[in-house]
């Protein structure tokens, strides 16, 4: 039997990334599948007054931080929320407002940062474990994600890979998307997600016993649903008219092969379990923001689902 630990989203929360290394040992995992969305959403300044004192806003909330201390404790707790943190000054704050583009390039710099010290920590703690970690970067990942996990001991990147979990079960992963409102980094039409899933699916020997590793959930699945959107992006009827929004790339090549087991995030409000024909679809959910780490326990046992269990933790 081998067990699996998936989860997702988890958006740059150094507590959840923490967890999620730490999820194998606490349930008994012997493979840890991350599932896209490594990356934080916003950097949130903390901005020099005068002496000791910094001054940070998150989530509309403005602090005053007085001395290292207190500011070290606030780098942890918006770090913990999946933000970035960035020491800095009205200067440059200024600077920054005349040349808009340097907002890019600080928050690719940290996001970079974030994820090496990531892998750092993963490398540290399954070092000698025999527990393996599968990454691949989902459409909020900007590209240069890549060749840093590639750099990793433990943490494999799998995008487009063929991956046996064990004599039995193969696995294929992708981060891309359909199209999305925010026009993300690795989004694309249906027509090229299939054939983006067609390559992947033509390398694996044995579908009925494989993993679909695929970000973007099954439309019409209640995996894929979100509150529908007004033409300026708020939620109608305050968020209780939902919508599915998932591939239609994905259900079909679901529907058609048949695969053991699909494993899907993207859509935070979208935790379930639901099946389409024979194949098991799962999606954890996210609650990335409160530092939650929600997840999948799947034990696969010849072919077989022998159990599989929603988590928080």
């Amino acid at each position: 039997m081998t067990t699996l630990f998936f989860a997702t989203d988890v958006h740059g929360s150094d507590i959840c990334w923490k967890k999620f290394i730490s999820a194998a040992k606490f349930y008994g995992a012997d493979i840890l599948i991350l599932g896209g969305d490594m990356t934080g959403k916003a950097i949130v300044p903390i901005i020099h007054q005068v002496g000791d004192v910094y001054k940070s806003v998150l989530l509309e909330q403005e602090s005053l931080l007085h001395g290292e201390e207190q500011v070290v404790e606030m780098e942890k707790h918006i770090k913990s929320r999946g933000y970035y943190p960035y020491r800095t000054s009205s200067e440059e704050i200024a600077e920054i407002d005349s040349h808009p583009e340097r907002v890019d390039q600080i928050f690719a710099a940290e996001v970079l940062k974030t994820a090496e010290q990531w892998l750092a920590y993963a490398d540290q703690k399954l070092e000698g474990t025999g527990i393996r970690c599968y990454v691949a970067p989902g459409n909020d990942d900007m590209f240069e994600l890549d060749a840093l996990v590639r750099t990793s001991k433990h943490v494999q990147l799998v995008e487009a890979q063929v991956v046996e979990l064990d004599d039995h079960h193969e696995m294929i992963s992708t981060g891309w998307s359909n199209i999305t409102p925010w026009h993300t980094y690795r989004e694309e039409d249906e027509d090229k997600m299939r054939v983006r899933l067609g390559d992947m699916i033509g390398r694996v020997r044995d579908l009925k016993n494989s993993v679909f590793n695929f970000h973007c959930p099954p439309y019409g699945s209640t995996l894929d649903d979100v509150p529908e959107l007004t033409e300026d992006m708020r939620p109608k009827l305050g968020g209780r008219a939902l919508v599915p929004v998932g591939s239609h790339a994905v259900r079909d090549v679901i529907k058609k092969y048949q695969p053991l087991l699909g494993l899907h995030g993207h859509i935070h409000e979208g935790k379930g379990a639901v099946h389409i024909g024979r194949t098991m679809c799962i999606n954890p959910g996210s609650m990335y923001e409160q530092g939650r780490l929600l997840g999948a326990v799947i034990n696969l046992d010849r072919g077989k689902i022998k159990s599989y269990i929603l988590t928080t933790g």
